[in-house]
């Protein structure tokens, strides 16, 4: 009897994207979109899972900014590669700024990626995976941050000249989202708990320029604001030449709107900033803090310098060490020159010998250290409303208004005998302070 032969189809495993991120906020939120993108095509998708599987796709969002964002974004490529041809995943793609800056070359030396993709690649990239973009998902996306907080990007790409700056090579010109696009992606936030919008561009304050004619931040800002469930607005880089001293009206009149301003000024020698072709001056730099404090008095303020600009003098940097001093800025953060390729400044000789570079980027901290704890001490005994971030062992860790996530102070609360959720506004009385932390019991 011959028995007859059944022929048994196995089912194909589906495929799931892992999307890595890397670099700045600005990926944060294009890894977002990505998500969102691919959960409306039906897609499995998650973020930086160590699960590894084997069918897996793995989309690694790169940075190319400066050297040690560079390098890590090579070596997760590299890693994810090996996992590749282990045969422990399915396929690695490549996307974000080191791969707008750097595909023919990222293309010879890791040959073994399937593909590669700029920045304003997305509906290519999405095409490679088996999805299409979808136009009526505008605004929606997959949170990587905790749900209550959003990093909210309102522009792309940047027309400013800065000299050390690479970021209009990877990002293009500035281009403004249009304030019914921002409103509605707003209220999809809100409707899915977010009540924070943390406003990023590469410049805010060019917002609106390109598609209103004018600089049109504050009147963003108020359409943001009248937005049901946002608690806090907050801006995350403003550039100080032709800064929209409008905001400032908005910021008053609004107490949703944060009183807290990333502008990072990067030096304040005059022969420093007409280098950096930064389009302002020491004397105007000073006037315009001076106006800023003059008109929003409790503000926080946040910059971010460079130290070791090629040309930089001694002279140069006891200046600049002189001015933290006097300015006392609330937040401040400092980092060492990168020489970057096609930039303006890499025409001119990087001078200034990394120790020397590493060493005064660490005096400044220390000045910077000594400011933050007097003005932490000056806190003590006050109440703040603090938004509710984590839980991390035996305390609750928020916010004040006056800090953003990641890089300002912490409000540690002790868990141990209070309750608190995730997410959750409270009011916190400051009974210790240190240099970048507050600790505080809840009063109410």
């Amino acid at each position: 009897m011959r028995t007859k032969q059944i022929k048994v189809s196995q089912t194909a495993i589906k495929p799931r994207v892992n999307v890595v991120t890397l670099g700045c906020s600005k990926n944060i939120h294009d890894s977002e979109v990505l998500m969102g993108q691919l959960k409306g095509n039906l897609i499995d998708v998650v973020h930086e899972s160590s699960n590894i599987q084997e069918n897996d796709i793995v989309v690694i969002n790169t940075c190319g900014f400066i050297d040690n964002a560079k390098q890590e974004s090579i070596d997760t490529i590299l890693q994810f590669s090996e996992l590749k041809e282990q045969g422990k995943i399915n396929k690695v793609i490549v996307t974000g700024c080191l791969s707008e800056r750097y595909k023919p070359e990222l293309q010879a030396e890791i040959s073994n990626v399937d593909a590669y993709f700029g920045t304003n690649d997305l509906p290519d990239l999405l095409s490679s995976i088996g999805a299409n973009y979808r136009h009526e998902l505008l605004g929606e996306r997959l949170l990587t941050t905790p749900s209550h907080f959003s990093y909210f990007k309102i522009a792309e790409g940047c027309n400013r000249p800065c000299s050390f700056c690479a970021i209009p090579l990877m990002r293009g010109k500035h281009v403004s989202k249009s304030i019914d696009d921002l409103v509605k992606e707003a209220k999809f936030l809100a409707s899915n708990g977010t009540k924070e919008l943390i406003l990023i561009a590469q410049d805010l304050t060019y917002y609106g320029l390109d598609i209103y004619g004018k600089r049109n931040l504050g009147d963003l800002l108020r359409h943001l604001s009248d937005v049901e469930g946002i608690d806090w607005i907050r801006l995350q880089y403003a550039y100080p030449s032709g800064f929209p001293m409008d905001i400032l009206d908005a910021m008053n009149e609004r107490s949703n709107i944060c009183n807290y301003l990333d502008m990072p000024l990067q030096h304040i020698t005059d022969n420093m900033l007409h280098s950096m072709r930064r389009g302002i001056n020491k004397q105007k730099t000073i006037d315009l803090v001076n106006k800023i404090r003059d008109k929003v008095p409790n503000i926080a303020l946040r910059t971010t310098l460079i130290c070791g600009y090629p040309g930089e003098t001694e002279r140069d940097f006891e200046e600049m060490m002189n001015w933290v001093e006097d300015t006392r800025f609330d937040r401040l953060g400092c980092f060492t020159y990168s020489h970057e390729e096609k930039t303006h400044a890499f025409d001119l000789i990087d001078d200034v010998p990394e120790e020397v570079k590493e060493s005064r980027v660490e005096q400044i901290m220390e000045i910077q250290q000594g400011i933050s704890y007097e003005i932490n001490q000056e806190k003590i005994g006050q109440t703040y409303k603090v938004l509710v971030d984590k839980l991390d062992g035996d305390y609750f860790v928020g916010r004040t208004e006056f800090d953003s996530p990641e890089v300002d102070n912490e409000v540690l609360i002790d868990a141990k005998n209070t309750y608190a959720r995730i997410g959750d506004f409270v009011q916190v009385k400051i009974d210790r302070a240190e240099d970048f932390d507050l600790y505080g019991s809840i009063v109410s």
